[in-house]
């Protein structure tokens, strides 16, 4: 019998540093109760909705076209291309019903970026609660998002100065803030080397696979338009909640 071991076959594992399990398995267990419970949260007029930024996509453009399948032939793709430029996709996923919200396609990811994109996110339903899941990338505890959340919860009281007091004192105090369970727009923050947690990194795969991988593109316009043209027939056709089984506890040691 052929043995079940592939030897020419390899996979990254990253193996995260875990300073206080305690609190590492308090955190993912609040991802994924978040999760159970988007669909009652929905009901409730609560989003509870996956976001994060695809960096660097790629506008490339095969030199020559490509050939499609054919009996007993496989598609052949050129191998040389143009580089046509990049772009950045920041994109929601919204837990309870698997569509795509309010996606944003622009050159940059910045502080300034991310923050307009929860804006325009926030815009859709601007009375309905908002929990965002989100990894630890600095843009998502930023400065411009906490004098957001601040400005749509009506708080006016002092929030401090960056680096030297206050709410905005550094990454920890503004992330502090931005999961205050007491806001209307809130955050959940996904631990270190987590970010696999976040149920749109599935998305990122689907979109890569189904519309970015074997596509030509002859500028950045046209690979903004393939992507959006691809979230709106996934919304419209194949959009439903993932099925999400782990419940932060260890499946194997």
């Amino acid at each position: 019998m052929e043995a079940a071991i592939r030897p020419h076959k390899s996979r990254y594992w990253l193996n995260p540093r875990i300073d206080d399990p305690v609190a590492h398995e308090k955190q993912v267990g609040a991802v994924c109760e978040i999760y159970r419970r988007a669909p009652e949260l929905e009901a409730a007029r609560i989003h509870v909705v996956s976001c994060d930024e695809k960096t660097s996509i790629q506008a490339l453009e095969r030199s020559a076209p490509t050939k499609p399948t054919r009996p007993h032939l496989d598609e052949r793709r050129e191998f040389e291309y143009k580089r046509n430029g990049t772009l950045c996709l920041i994109a929601n996923l919204a837990v309870a019903t698997g569509k795509i919200l309010a996606p944003t396609v622009g050159p940059t990811r910045g502080e300034a970026d991310f923050a307009e994109h929860i804006l325009r996110t926030i815009a859709t339903d601007p009375q309905a609660g908002w929990i965002f899941v989100a990894d630890n990338l600095t843009t998502h505890c930023s400065e411009s998002l906490v004098r957001l959340v601040a400005k749509e919860e009506r708080i006016d009281a002092d929030l401090g100065t960056k680096g030297s007091k206050g709410i905005l004192l550094n990454v920890e105090s503004r992330r502090r803030f931005l999961c205050d369970e007491s806001h209307r727009i809130r955050f959940v923050f996904t631990p270190k080397h987590c970010s696999w947690l976040n149920q749109i990194e599935i998305w990122f795969s689907i979109l890569v696979r189904r519309a970015l991988k074997r596509a030509s593109f002859k500028s950045t316009d046209e690979l903004r338009e393939a992507i959006l043209a691809f979230i709106r027939y996934f919304n419209d056709v194949l959009a439903k909640p993932f099925r999400w089984t782990y419940t932060g506890k260890v499946l194997a040691q």
